[in-house]
C-alpha cells in the first residue's frame, strides 16, 4: 500500500518501497495530471543520496514520459529545497523528490509538491492514494529513459547555480564578508554540502566539512540533526574555535545548530532566533506560524512586536498554507524545518543556515548571546520530548485511549483545555502544555511537554509515558 504521511510516502526498501510501487505512484500522479489538464506545465523531479534514489527517480520519470508529460530531471543528487525552488521558478503544477528525509537508512520514499513548489496537501495525496489503489502493474505505462531523452520527453537539468544565487541575493552577503566567520558543516552524508558551502564561501567564511561523501548507511546514524547525532560536530566546534556548527538532515530541508560553545541549539530556539532577529534587528513585519509541537515563546515574541502567532497541525503543508493566507514572515516546526517569506514555500536547511550566519554577522553577537537576549526579555521555557516505539498490536489500544476515550493522566496543575486537532494537546491554565501524537513518518508515538523548567517538562513526559504504559 502507498500511504502518505506528514512528509510524503516513506517505506522500507524492498518491502513497500519497490520498483513496482514507485511506478504505480507515478502512474497515479500522471492520471491526475491528465485529468486536471496540467500536463503541459511539465514536471520537475530530483533525488537525494539514499540507496535507490537515483534509480527510483528514473523509474518515476519513465512513467511520466510515457504518459506524455515532459520531465525536467535534475541529473545530480540535490537538496529537496532545490526541487521546490525549480518547481516554483518553472511554474510546474506538480513535482517530486525521491527521499525519505531523516528516516533510517533502510527507508526511502517520495515527496510530492504542488503549484509554487509547496508540499502537497491531504487532498492531493489522498487522490494519489485512491488512484494507486485502482491500478495494477498492467496499467502502468513506461518508456526507456534513454529513449525518452532522445525524444525530448525527459530533459536533464541542474538548477544548483540558480538556487544558490537566489539565497546569496536574499541575505546580506556583504555583512557576512566582513565578519570573517569560521563555520563547520556536517551534512550527515546527505546532500547539503555543495549548496551551503558555496553560499558561505561566497561570503568569505572559512568553511570546513565533516561526514561528507557517499554513504548509504549514513555512518550508522539516523540522518537527523539532533543533540545525539551531532556529537562530533559539537566537540569540534567547541575545541577548534568555530563560530557556528551547521548540521543538515538527509535531504537538507532541516537543520541542527551548534553554538560557539559546543551547545546544541534546539530547533525551537533556531526559530526564536530568526524571528526575533528579523523583527528586532531588521525591522521586518509579519506573523509567525508554528505547529502544535513547537514552542509558545514564539507567541510572546510576536505579541511584543504587535504580530500574530498561528498554531497548525504537524506537517509543513499546514505551515506553508497558513503563511500564504496571512502573508506570514516565518513558519517552522520543532523538528528543524522552517522557511521565510520571499523564499520557497517549503522548509530549507540551506537557506535557514545561511540566514543564521547573516544574523551573527549583522548583530556582531554570538549565538549564545542572542539566545540570552531573548530569554531575558521573554522568560525561559524548556521542551522535553519522548519518542516511544510500540508493537503493531498495541497501536489500536493507544489510539483508542488517546483519540476515542480521550483519557488523560492526573497532572499536578490545572488544565485549561484539550485539543484533539492533531493528537491530544493539553494546555495548562498557568502556562505550559503537553502533547501526545502518532508520528506521520515513522512507527512512533511522540510525546512533548513545554514547561517553565527542565524538571517540570521531563516530569510531564514521564507521566504521559507511565499512563500509556510505554
Amino acid at each position: 500500500m502507498i500511504q502518505f504521511g506528514t512528509g510524503g510516502w516513506r517505506a522500507l526498501i524492498g518491502e513497500e518501497f519497490t520498483k513496482d510501487n514507485v511506478r504505480l505512484a507515478a502512474q497515479g500522479l500522471a492520471n491526475i495530471m491528465i485529468a486536471e489538464q496540467v500536463t503541459d506545465n511539465g514536471f520537475v523531479i530530483g533525488y537525494d543520496r539514499r540507496f535507490l534514489s537515483d534509480k527510483a527517480a528514473a523509474w518515476f520519470a519513465e512513467v511520466l514520459a510515457a504518459n506524455g508529460i515532459k520531465v525536467s530531471f535534475i541529473n545530480k543528487f540535490v537538496p529537496t529545497p532545490i526541487v521546490m525552488f525549480q518547481a516554483k521558478e518553472t511554474g510546474a503544477t506538480y513535482s517530486a523528490c525521491i527521499t525519505a528525509s531523516h528516516n533510517p537508512a533502510d527507508y526511502n520514499g517520495i515527496k510530492v509538491f504542488i503549484e509554487g513548489g509547496r508540499d502537497a496537501d491531504e487532498v492531493i495525496t489522498a487522490k494519489i492514494e485512491q488512484q494507486v489503489a485502482t491500478l495494477t502493474a498492467k496499467d502502468v505505462k513506461s518508456v526507456d529513459f534513454e529513449q525518452a531523452l532522445e525524444d525530448k520527453l525527459i530533459t536533464l537539468i541542474n538548477p544548483m547555480n540558480e538556487f544558490v544565487d537566489s539565497i546569496i541575493n536574499f541575505i546580506d552577503i556583504d555583512a557576512i564578508k566582513k565578519a570573517n566567520l569560521r563555520v563547520l558543516i556536517d551534512p550527515m552524508f546527505g546532500v547539503a554540502k555543495n549548496a551551503l558551502q558555496t553560499v558561505l564561501i561566497t561570503g568569505r567564511c572559512d568553511v570546513d566539512v565533516i561526514n561528507d561523501g557517499q554513504n548509504p548507511a549514513f555512518g550508522g546514524l539516523m540522518p537527523s540533526p539532533n543533540a545525539a547525532t551531532l556529537y562530533r560536530l559539537k566537540h569540534l566546534v567547541a575545541h577548534e574555535g568555530y563560530d557556528i556548527g551547521i548540521g543538515t538532515d538527509g535531504d537538507a530541508d532541516r537543520l541542527g545548530i551548534i553554538d560557539e560553545k559546543g551547545h546544541f541549539i534546539h530547533p525551537n530556539e533556531v526559530l526564536m532566533l530568526l524571528y526575533y532577529y528579523l523583527l528586532e534587528y531588521k525591522g521586518w513585519k509579519g506573523s509567525v506560524v508554528r505547529n502544535i509541537a513547537t514552542t509558545h515563546l514564539l507567541d510572546k515574541i510576536a505579541a511584543d512586536h504587535g504580530e500574530k502567532s498561528f498554531e497548525v497541525p504537524v506537517g509543513f503543508k499546514h505551515i506553508s498554507s497558513q503563511m500564504e493566507a496571512d502573508d506570514s514572515l516565518i513558519g517552522g516546526e520543532s523538528s528543524g524545518g522552517l522557511t521565510i517569506r520571499g523564499h520557497i514555500k517549503g522548509k530549507d536547511g540551506v537557506f535557514a543556515s545561511s540566514l543564521l550566519v547573516e544574523m551573527i554577522s549583522v548583530t556582531g553577537k554570538k549565538l549564545s548571546e542572542m539566545l540570552n537576549e531573548i530569554y531575558s526579555k521573554y522568560g525561559y521555557a524548556y521542551t522535553a520530548e519522548g519518542d516511544c516505539t510500540f508493537r503493531p498490536a498495541d497501536r489500536q489500544r493507544l489510539y483508542d485511549r488517546i483519540y476515542i476515550n480521550k483519557e488523560l493522566p492526573e497532572f499536578d496543575r490545572e488544565v485549561e483545555r484539550v485539543s484533539y486537532a492533531d493528537g491530544a494537546k493539553v494546555y495548562f491554565k498557568n502556562g505550559g502544555w503537553a502533547l501526545a501524537r502518532f508520528s506521520g513518518t515513522e512507527p512512533l508515538l511522540r510525546l512533548f511537554a513545554e514547561m517553565e523548567d527542565q524538571e517540570q517538562a521531563e516530569k510531564v513526559v514521564s507521566r504521559l509515558k507511565a499512563f500509556l504504559n510505554l
